[in-house]
C-alpha cells in the first residue's frame, strides 16, 4: 500500500512538471507570436551622376574611356566629327578678315596717291584764285577811271568769287583725304571687327566641343551611342558616377519617423557586403507627395500615412559600396508612435 502511495506521488510530481513545461512553452510561443516583428526599412545607395553630352551635333569618332574605367577631371572622354562647325569657322574667319581690312582702311585714310591728287587740285584752285584776284583788281581800277563798264566789273567780281569757292572746295577735299574716315565711320568699322571676333570665338567654342572632357573625377557607368553613330545637340553620350559622393535614400512611412530627423544618426546594414553594419547621418527629408485626395481610411480615427524620402550619408567611407546596393534599417515596433 505504501508502495502504491509512493507511486501516486511520483506521478503527481511528474504531471506537475509536465504542466509547468507545457505552460512555459505556451507562454514562450505566445510571446513569440504576439510580439510584433521589427519593421524593415529598405534603402538604396546612390551616387552623384554626371551626364556627358555635346553642344553641337556630330558623329562619334572614338572613345577614350570604356565602361568601368576610372577617369579624372579634365580627361578626354570622346571625340566627335563636326564638319559643319569647321565650315562655319571658315566663314566667320573670312568675315573677320574683311572687317579688319575695312577697319584698317578707315584708320589709315585715303591712299597716298589720292592725297597727292587732292593736293594738286587745291594748288590748281589757288592758282586760279590768284589770277581771278588780279583780274578783278585790274578791272576795278579801270572801272574807277571810267574806262570799262559796270558789267565788265561785275563779271570780274563774279569770276573772282567763284574761284574763291572753288579754292575752298579743293582745300576741303584735301583736308578730308588727309584726315581719313570720319570718327563715326571709324567707330562703325571697329564695332564690325569686334562683332566678327565674337562670331569667331563662338564657333571656336563649338569646335572645342568636338573633344568632350570629364568635368569630375569618377567612373564611367554607361556609354550610349556606338562609334560611327550620329548624336544630336544635348544627346547623352556617357554617364559618370562620383563614388566619393554617395548617400542612401530611404522611403519611410511617417509613423516610423520617430527619432528620425535632420542630423540624427541611423544604424543599418548592407546585405551585399556580408551584412556590414554602417552608421548614417540624415541630411535631407521631404514628403514624397500624393496623387489622390487625402481622407481617413476608417472612421475610428485611423488615417492614411504619407511616405517621406529620407537621405543619409555614411559617417565614414564604405569600401566597395556601389550605387544600387540595398541598405537595410530595422525599426522596432516599440519605437512607433
Amino acid at each position: 500500500m505504501d508502495e502504491n502511495k509512493k507511486f501516486s506521488v511520483n506521478n503527481a510530481v511528474m504531471a506537475f512538471i509536465v504542466m509547468i513545461i507545457v505552460v512555459g512553452l505556451v507562454a514562450l510561443a505566445g510571446f513569440y507570436f504576439l510580439t510584433p516583428p521589427d519593421d524593415i526599412i529598405m534603402g538604396q545607395a546612390e551616387a552623384t551622376q554626371v551626364r556627358i553630352s555635346g553642344k553641337v551635333p556630330g558623329r562619334i569618332i572614338s572613345y577614350r574611356a570604356d565602361e568601368g574605367d576610372k577617369v579624372k577631371a579634365g580627361d578626354t572622354l570622346v571625340f566627335l566629327d563636326t564638319p559643319e562647325v569647321l565650315a562655319k569657322l571658315q566663314q566667320v574667319e573670312a568675315l573677320q578678315k574683311a572687317a579688319e581690312a575695312q577697319n584698317t582702311k578707315a584708320i589709315k585714310g585715303a591712299r597716298v596717291q589720292e592725297i597727292q591728287g587732292a593736293y594738286e587740285m587745291w594748288q590748281k584752285a589757288q592758282a586760279g584764285l590768284e589770277i581771278a584776284k588780279k583780274s578783278y583788281d585790274r578791272v576795278q581800277n579801270l572801272f574807277n577811271k571810267g574806262v570799262v563798264s559796270a558789267q565788265k566789273r561785275d563779271e570780274a567780281d563774279a569770276n573772282y568769287k567763284a574761284m574763291q569757292a572753288t579754292e575752298r572746295a579743293a582745300k576741303s577735299q584735301y583736308d578730308m583725304a588727309v584726315a581719313g574716315a570720319r570718327k563715326e565711320d571709324k567707330a562703325t568699322m571697329a564695332a564690325l571687327v569686334q562683332q566678327a571676333g565674337g562670331a569667331v570665338a563662338e564657333v571656336e567654342s563649338y569646335l572645342h566641343e568636338s573633344a568632350l572632357i570629364s568635368p569630375i573625377t569618377g567612373e564611367v557607368s554607361d556609354r550610349y551611342p556606338e562609334v560611327g553613330e550620329l548624336v544630336g545637340t544635348g544627346a547623352p553620350i556617357m554617364n559618370l558616377i562620383d563614388l566619393n559622393d554617395m548617400w542612401v535614400t530611404f522611403s519611410v512611412r511617417e509613423d516610423l519617423l520617430k527619432d528620425i530627423h535632420i542630423g540624427s544618426e541611423l544604424n543599418a546594414f548592407i546585405p551585399a557586403l556580408d551584412n556590414k553594419k554602417v552608421k548614417l547621418k540624415v541630411y535631407y527629408m521631404k514628403d514624397m507627395g500624393t496623387y489622390a485626395a487625402w481622407k481617413a481610411t476608417k472612421t475610428t480615427g485611423e488615417y492614411d500615412s504619407k511616405t517621406f524620402e529620407v537621405r543619409a550619408r555614411p559617417l565614414v567611407k564604405i569600401a566597395y559600396l556601389r550605387p544600387g546596393m540595398s541598405v537595410i534599417m530595422k525599426k522596432k515596433k516599440t519605437d512607433i508612435l
